[in-house]
């Protein structure tokens, strides 16, 4: 489809919003009108560097170079290759434009997660190879109370405290499951099943493997913006917090994947369970730059929070077969769909960051031909095994420190990062809770 074709297509859409992914996976930019498609597209329309790079709370990362130590310069903003994300449920029709960062050179901004996803890329392409890849994302839906813990679709109806695979949760929630896939039909976003999770009002939409990587992270992103706004749009909150409630499952964004050859052939299947030698070598990879990579998959305070034991989030860098306590799980199935799922990361992280991470790590461990530990057989919690980083400060200092992840994030991606989450670790230090008042105020 056309420049044109679109507009003429979609008159009804007066507003186009154009958003670049920060650091944190929110989207930031600016609102044009929809007369400025064709502009956005030449590449006429630009955003500061910064933009990429503020910390959760919007605000300047004051260590970051690209605010004062270069003059907080203007990037070229270019729009990524698929039509603009529709929305529909905020009155009326509005329409997202979602753009990488450039130089003026053409090359892509170090300091765009999007851009650093595509170099990653780079990498497999020059060596003929195509990663496959899927997300799961779970996330919960609550009512707009700030403090509820249950989510009524209508006066009356709560969940059901049986959840972990309830039909009738699931029945409960047809209304916003049905509106979010018919917003993922229209936008081009394969979302496949849907499951109730353990959490009380936790939901997991899976969507399907693609071979396009930077679409699979585009999908993710524009998944949750649909999803958040036809929650909204019912009454409801929906929240992709990791950890939303202490009592409650924690929600990841598991990552599956494959990778093709030049013929089209998944070099992970080798016609057996055990799979190929480069899965092994890809999962000594992964395990290999876990750790480096924590503050990635665990970007924020309350990240920490769900990687705790017993709880269907890993705590040790290990790896099984069909064993979902692992960090690493190699599912079962048909050798010819012989795949890696990652499970670590939060549904609060960066899709761009993780994908290139998880992607990088079995690269490196691909090139490198490294082998991976014995696979964990039984309850990975209380098994001896190195603990996946649980210190968001120390996270973010091994990251910083980190060679391989340097090499495969690159130094911009590294220096940005490090000093937007040393900036709201501060902020969060500077916080005392009620509850810590309500502890101690009297006590001590």
């Amino acid at each position: 489809m056309t420049q044109t074709d679109w507009r003429q297509q979609n008159p009804d859409v007066k507003s186009l919003m154009v958003g670049a992914c920060d650091l944190n996976g929110i989207l930031r930019g600016k609102r044009v009108s929809a007369d400025k498609y064709e502009q956005l597209i030449g590449g006429g329309i630009r955003m500061p560097r910064s933009a990429v790079g503020i910390d959760v709370w919007g605000v300047d990362v004051f260590d970051n170079m690209q605010v004062f130590d270069t003059g907080d310069g203007d990037a070229v903003c270019v729009a990524v290759d698929r039509s603009p994300l529709i929305y529909r449920w905020r009155g009326g029709v509005q329409a997202l434009v979602q753009v990488e960062l450039h130089e003026d050179n053409g090359s892509g901004f170090g300091g765009d997660p999007r851009v650093v996803l595509g170099q990653v890329l780079a990498r497999y392409a020059a060596l003929g190879l195509t990663p496959v890849v899927a997300t799961e994302l779970e996330f919960y839906l609550t009512q707009l109370d700030e403090d509820a813990k249950t989510s009524p679709l209508h006066e009356g109806q709560h969940l059901r405290p049986e959840r972990m695979l309830d039909l009738r949760e699931l029945d409960d929630f047809s209304a916003v499951i049905d509106d979010i896939y018919a917003a993922c039909e229209e936008n081009d976003i394969p979302a496949d099943s849907a499951i109730s999770e353990s959490g009380l009002g936790q939901l997991e939409i899976n969507l399907l493997h693609s071979p396009d990587a930077l679409k699979a992270a585009d999908d993710a992103i524009a998944f949750k913006q649909i999803v958040k706004g036809v929650a909204q749009a019912h009454g409801l909150r929906a929240t992709f917090m990791a950890k939303p409630f202490g009592d409650q499952a924690g929600s990841g964004l598991h990552t599956h994947f494959s990778i093709l050859d030049r013929d089209g052939n998944n070099i992970f299947d080798n016609g057996t369970d055990q799979g190929s030698a480069e899965l092994l070598h890809a999962v000594a990879g992964l395990l290999n730059t876990m750790a480096d990579f924590s503050a990635v998959f665990a970007p924020n305070a309350n990240s920490y929070r769900r990687l705790r034991p017993r709880t269907h989030a890993p705590t040790k860098i290990s790896w099984g077969y069909e064993n979902r306590t692992a960090a690493i799980r190699i599912p079962g199935g048909s050798s010819v769909a012989r795949r890696i799922e990652h499970r670590v990361a939060g549904a609060d992280a960066n899709p761009y960051l993780v994908l290139a991470a998880v992607l990088g790590g079995a690269l490196h461990g691909i090139e490198q031909k490294l082998s991976p530990s014995e696979p964990i057989v039984g309850n990975a919690y209380e098994q001896a095994a190195e603990q996946i980083e649980s210190n968001w400060e120390q996270a973010t200092e091994r990251l910083a420190a980190s060679s391989i992840a340097e090499e495969i994030l690159g130094t911009t991606m590294i220096e940005m990062f490090s000093a937007c989450k040393r900036q709201e670790i501060d902020t969060f230090g500077q916080q005392v809770s009620r509850f810590e008042h309500l502890t101690l105020r009297d006590s001590i």
